[in-house]
């Protein structure tokens, strides 16, 4: 259910956030799951499917996520065995034979074949907190990341880039929003496996856009980079809506 206008949410306590993992759950509980494969990415609020066919890697990433904590707060088989569903589809219509994993699928199918770092990252998240609940093992989690770092990361830089065209080629275009998303990525790595070269890698994200690229956008983390590193000021300022790369400072 949608949270109240007033009083304001008091998202310092406990039994609050617990109340709302709860509805959330409830609302995905009696309509997400596909039989066929996956889950559910378009609902109305009422909880009505709008869309059965589209998937979107985030998104089932994220419902690898959502279930496998689901399970460490819950216990029991149930939301474990949605984590296993959910990832099942990840391995079987989103992951192309190189170990990449395709933007978006329709009716299993590939419908958006560009491999982005953006999503990569969320698969790493995902295979994280399945390792935590035994869904797979740390060779898994560690094949997602060795994957990454042959195909986007930039040592010089610090980083990773953030997209490679279906042919295969990296687009100019360096971005901050997948890094942020690799380095929690790594602390969950990190902490699913123990292995200090997750943590490692966090770190240095972390003084990659926090501290040195802070200091060249005015104290401030920009989102988007040319391909030599250097900010661009201008990237999407036409195109605001964009909602992986909206232009200017972002929130959150």
């Amino acid at each position: 259910m949608p949270l109240p206008a007033s009083p304001l949410p008091d998202f310092t306590s406990s039994r609050f956030l617990r109340a709302h993992v709860e509805d959330t759950l409830a609302f995905y509980r009696p309509v997400a799951f596909d039989p066929d494969g996956g889950f559910f990415h378009y609902f109305r609020d009422d909880g009505s499917v709008y869309e059965r066919a589209h998937r979107h890697l985030v998104s089932a990433s994220r419902f690898v996520f959502n279930w496998a904590n689901a399970h460490r707060l819950h216990g029991g088989a149930a939301w474990r065995d949605w984590a296993a569903h959910a990832l099942a589809q990840l391995e079987r219509d989103f992951r192309t034979a190189a170990g990449d994993y395709v933007w978006t699928i329709r009716d299993g199918r590939v419908d958006d074949a560009r491999i982005m770092a953006y999503g990569q990252a969320f698969v790493l998240l995902a295979k994280a907190h399945a390792h935590r609940i035994g869904l797979c093992d740390a060779a898994a989690v560690r094949q997602v990341f060795d994957r990454m770092e042959a195909v986007f990361f930039e040592p010089a830089c610090g980083a990773y880039a953030d997209e490679r065209s279906a042919a295969g080629q990296l687009v100019s275009y360096r971005g901050q929003n997948a890094n942020m998303h690799m380095c929690e990525a790594c602390i969950a790595a990190f902490e699913a496996t123990g292995e200090a070269r997750y943590l490692e890698r966090a770190r240095l994200l972390a003084g990659t856009f926090a501290l040195q690229g802070a200091a060249r956008s005015g104290g401030q983390i920009w989102e988007h980079y040319r391909q030599d590193w250097q900010v661009d000021w201008d990237y999407n300022r036409d195109h605001p809506g964009d909602i992986f790369k909206p232009w200017g400072f972002q929130t959150g």
